[in-house]
């Protein structure tokens, strides 16, 4: 039941079933923002962990899923999609982009859907762990779910 969910994780429940994701959001009894947190308290792979960071390239904002195994290489990033210079947005304008806070964006529920970036080192996971709009909140999801619910490009975000 939704209801009893932090109001922005509502969202995020709200927009999986939307898309036809079927994976349950879980509340966790610590934080999980960061994607070290995330897998310990889930028992997964760190790689796994699938971390939503909001980045400003040309003058809008990009959502960048990618594994918690690796860092992403803006410059790399850039060159790939053929973009200008990628720069990590602020807490500010993650909020006014997703409406959630650092440490607990979802890869959806936003305000208005963001262009999206995901990276192909998710595929190699079975199943895979987003934050579900809060920091105590993720959702499992599979790597073709994630693409679905995002309308995400697959990109790699790491040089090789």
């Amino acid at each position: 039941m939704t209801s009893s969910l932090p109001t922005r994780s509502q969202a995020v429940a709200e927009a999986l079933t939307a898309a036809g994701v079927p994976g349950e959001i879980r509340v966790l009894p610590d934080s999980a923002r960061t994607a070290a947190e995330a897998a310990a308290a889930l028992g997964c792979e760190v790689g796994a962990i699938a971390n939503s960071l909001v980045f400003v390239c040309d003058g809008a904002p990009l959502l960048v899923m990618t594994s918690g195994a690796h860092r992403v290489d803006t410059a790399h990033l850039a060159g790939q999609l053929g973009t200008g210079p990628i720069e990590r947005a602020t807490a500010a304008q993650v909020r006014e982009a997703t409406g959630q806070a650092i440490g607990g964006v979802a890869p959806t529920g936003h305000p208005a859907r963001l262009r999206t970036v995901v990276d192909t080192a998710l595929e190699g996971y079975e199943v895979l762990w987003a934050a579900a709009g809060h920091p105590h909140t993720v959702v499992p999801m599979t790597y073709r779910e994630l693409l679905a619910v995002t309308g995400g490009t697959p990109a790699t975000v790491a040089a090789e």
